[in-house]
């Protein structure tokens, strides 16, 4: 029994939900899951909150801990679309061209930040995009992602597929 546990234990913790708030360890980007945190370490503040439909109350990304003037980087190879002020706020977003179960490709958008780079911009996974800006009301930056007007929570991006192997005697 000691060996089954010691095997299962963390197969089952890797398919737990991430906690609501709290320290998500994160793996650099691989072939599979070329896909990379923007701040590190990932300190989650507030997690995604899917709305009921599109105009319904939600929270259409996660908020992560960061400093001001911490760097923030792509999390994937992209073209960078805003960069600049909207709405008074200092916002990035990046289109990219992954295509994710069947999907038309995916926008990140990255809200407290500094840009670094330009509208048109080609980006790599790990490039730098900006430094976090400091605001009263924030700790960190706030980051989203959707696929054309459907938003999506982007921690989903850093999780690693569980492949189960079979034993062999």
């Amino acid at each position: 029994m000691p060996i089954l546990t010691s095997i299962l234990l963390p197969i089952l913790g890797s398919l737990a939900p991430p906690v609501a708030a709290g320290v998500l360890v994160v793996a650099g980007p691989t072939a599979a899951a070329p896909w990379q945190p923007p701040v590190t370490p990932v300190v989650v503040e507030r997690p995604f909150a899917a709305p009921a439909d599109p105009y319904a109350p939600g929270h259409r990304g996660v908020d992560l801990a960061a400093t001001a003037g911490q760097t923030v980087v792509a999390p994937a190879p992209g073209v960078v679309r805003v960069a600049g002020r909207v709405a008074g706020k200092a916002v990035i977003s990046i289109e990219h061209p992954h295509r994710l179960n069947g999907s038309t490709g995916w926008r990140t958008t990255y809200e407290g930040v500094a840009a670094s780079v330009h509208v048109n911009q080609r980006v790599s996974a790990g490039d730098s995009i900006g430094v976090v800006v400091a605001h009263p009301h924030s700790r960190g930056i706030h980051w989203g992602l959707k696929n054309g007007r459907v938003y999506a929570d982007p921690l989903a991006l850093l999780r690693r597929p569980v492949v189960l192997k079979p034993l062999r005697n």
